[in-house]
C-alpha cells in the first residue's frame, strides 16, 4: 500500500479578463499551494478493477480519480487493478482544488505504478482534459496562471500562514458564471503589479458569492475584522493572511464556521514521494 498526500490551493486573487468564442472565460490568478492535504492510498490488485473508497457521494465514472486512471490506460506497460482509499480533509466545493489535486496525485502515482513513462509535462497536458486546475497540482509549484488557468508561469512566493474559513454551504460555479452582473472584462495585469499592490487584486466572484450565499458574507465579515478577507476560486472558502498582531487561537475558536490554520508551500509534497 502506498500513501501519498494531495494538497489544496488558494487563489490569492481571481480576475476574469474576457470570454472566448467557445464559451470559456479567460482569467488571471495566482495559485498558492497550502499544507491542507487529502491522503490517497493505492493498493495494487490482480482483478484489474478500479475501486475507490472514501468518496461514496460521487459516482465512480464521474470521479476525477477514476478518470485519471482511465486517461493513463493507453500508455500503460503494466496495468493492474487498483484499490484507492481517500482520506478527505479538504472540504468539497470549497474552491481549494481538492478534486483537481486528487486527480493530479493519481496521475503522478499511477504513471509510476503502471510504468507509463510519461513526463511531468505530458501528465500536465493530460490533466487539462480533467480540469483546468489539474496541471498546477501535477507540476506542484506556485504559479501565475492565465488562459483558462492552464498557462502557468512558476513563481516564488513568500511562505505565509493563512486562516481559512469554510462556510456551511455549497457554491454552484455554474450559478456564479450565469449571473449577468459578473465582471468579465477586468484589465489584464502582471505579477510585478501584484507584488507592488497585492491588496488591489480581488476575486470577481466575491460580490456575487456574498449576495447569493449569506454564509459566505458572514464568514467574510468575520475575517474582515482582523485582516483583508478574500474568496478563493469559485468555492465557498474565504481566507486572510496571518499577521503578527493576530490572536490566531481566538480567531479560530470564535469562527462562525469550520476554520483552518494553514501554511503556504513552495512545492507540493507529492513530489517527495517515490512510489516504486
Amino acid at each position: 500500500m502506498i500513501r501519498v498526500p494531495s494538497p489544496a490551493k488558494l487563489n490569492l486573487f481571481l480576475h476574469i479578463t474576457g470570454r472566448r468564442d467557445d464559451g470559456y472565460h479567460e482569467l488571471q490568478t495566482i495559485f498558492q499551494l497550502i499544507d491542507l492535504n487529502d491522503w490517497l492510498e493505492f493498493t495494487q490488485t490482480d482483478d484489474l478493477q478500479i475501486s475507490i473508497d472514501g468518496l461514496n457521494s460521487v459516482d465512480l465514472e464521474q470521479n476525477l480519480i477514476y478518470k485519471a486512471t482511465q486517461i493513463l490506460k493507453p500508455y500503460a506497460q503494466k496495468i493492474t487493478g487498483l484499490s484507492i482509499r481517500v482520506e478527505k480533509n479538504i472540504p468539497m466545493g470549497a474552491g481549494l482544488g481538492g478534486g483537481s489535486s486528487n486527480a493530479a496525485t493519481t496521475l503522478i502515482v499511477v504513471n509510476q505504478l503502471w510504468q507509463c513513462g510519461l513526463s511531468i509535462e505530458q501528465l500536465a497536458e493530460l490533466g487539462v482534459k480533467l480540469g483546468a486546475d489539474v496541471p498546477i497540482f501535477v507540476y506542484g509549484r506556485n504559479a501565475w496562471a492565465e488562459g483558462i488557468g492552464e498557462h502557468l508561469t512558476f513563481i516564488d512566493l513568500e511562505q505565509k500562514k493563512y486562516i481559512v474559513l469554510k462556510p456551511d454551504c455549497f457554491i454552484s460555479t455554474q450559478l456564479l458564471f450565469s449571473q449577468k452582473t459578473l465582471t468579465r472584462n477586468t484589465k489584464t495585469s502582471t505579477f510585478c503589479a501584484y507584488q507592488l499592490t497585492p491588496f488591489n487584486f480581488g476575486n470577481n466572484f466575491e460580490p456575487l458569492a456574498r449576495s447569493l450565499y449569506p454564509e459566505v458574507n458572514e464568514a467574510m465579515q468575520y475575517l474582515d475584522q482582523f485582516g483583508i478577507a478574500k474568496l478563493t476560486g469559485t468555492g465557498a472558502c474565504v481566507f486572510t493572511e496571518v499577521t503578527s498582531d493576530m490572536n490566531i487561537d481566538e480567531i479560530l475558536a470564535h469562527s462562525p464556521c469550520k476554520a483552518y490554520l494553514v501554511n503556504g508551500l513552495n512545492e507540493s509534497p507529492v513530489h517527495h514521494f517515490k512510489v516504486i
